[in-house]
């Protein structure tokens, strides 16, 4: 699967500016929040129970974008030293999934795993792709791998790395070097931005471009939000496409122009 590193719009990207985030910790599926410091694991653990697994008949991990995390967490420099310590562990994945760049999706190694060794089940792949797994994966934590790298460092063949490739594991960055991929991931991206859009829309048609979030939460959705709300509003939150003011009747999210 080559899939190019083009971006979506400018009014869905990242944000470099913080618009009032809580700062507050909690169950982000039931809005149960306290105050306390970043538990970045227990974080993504709750997160990730608002994946669709059976969305796509339980062939991905469970799949968390980084900014999400600081819809939950207003102190992103902590978050991401949590992030990069759980993944020098070994206990997290790191993916550039190619609608942003400045979009990181994380999920849990083991996960990973599971998911990949079963989609390779029976393929005459699965060899090569163990090899991946078993060699690369535990020793490095790349986003991508250069070809240099590849045949040197980890001692794989031309022909392993396009079986690599073909069981998407490995998707082409450029020419000689290769992204670390999540097997059948595009329909998930697809849903995410489409899902993006539509959550967005909401908020801006509603009066005043604002909403509180759980009125936006027990709103009907429309047919392009595949996944559930609350995933989607962890992220327009985490990504600060939406303003959050605290009001005495909750917290109200408002749109951001751009």
């Amino acid at each position: 699967m080559n899939r190019k590193r083009t971006l979506i719009p400018d009014a869905f990207r990242l944000k470099k500016r913080r618009f009032g985030a809580d700062n507050l910790v909690g169950n982000p599926q039931h809005g149960e929040v306290q105050d306390g410091p970043p538990d970045v694991k227990a974080s993504l653990e709750s997160l990730m129970t608002l994946f669709p697994r059976k969305l796509f008949n339980d062939s991905l991990p469970q799949i968390v974008f980084k900014h999400q995390l600081y819809s939950l967490h207003s102190d992103k420099t902590l978050v991401d030293k949590q992030v990069n310590e759980l993944r020098d562990k070994g206990e997290l994945l790191v993916f550039q999934l190619g609608f942003d760049s400045g979009a990181f999706a994380l999920v849990f190694h083991a996960d990973y795993r599971a998911k990949v060794l079963a989609g390779e089940a029976g393929r005459d792949t699965l060899g090569t792709v163990e090899k991946f797994l078993d060699k690369v994966l535990p020793v490095c934590s790349d986003l991508s791998f250069s070809k240099d790298k590849m045949l040197k460092q980890f001692l794989f063949t031309d022909s392993e790395i396009t079986q690599l490739v073909k069981s998407g594991v490995l998707t082409v960055r450029d020419a000689g070097s290769w992204w670390l991929s999540i097997p059948n991931s595009g329909r998930f991206t697809k849903y995410f931005i489409q899902g993006r859009k539509a959550v967005l829309s909401m908020v801006k048609k509603s009066k005043y471009n604002e909403i509180l979030k759980n009125d936006l939460e027990e709103r009907r959705t429309p047919s392009q939000v595949k996944m559930h709300i609350k995933y989607h509003i962890h992220d327009i939150v985490g990504a600060e496409l939406v303003e959050c003011i605290q009001t005495t009747s909750g917290t109200l999210l408002r749109f951001v122009d751009t």
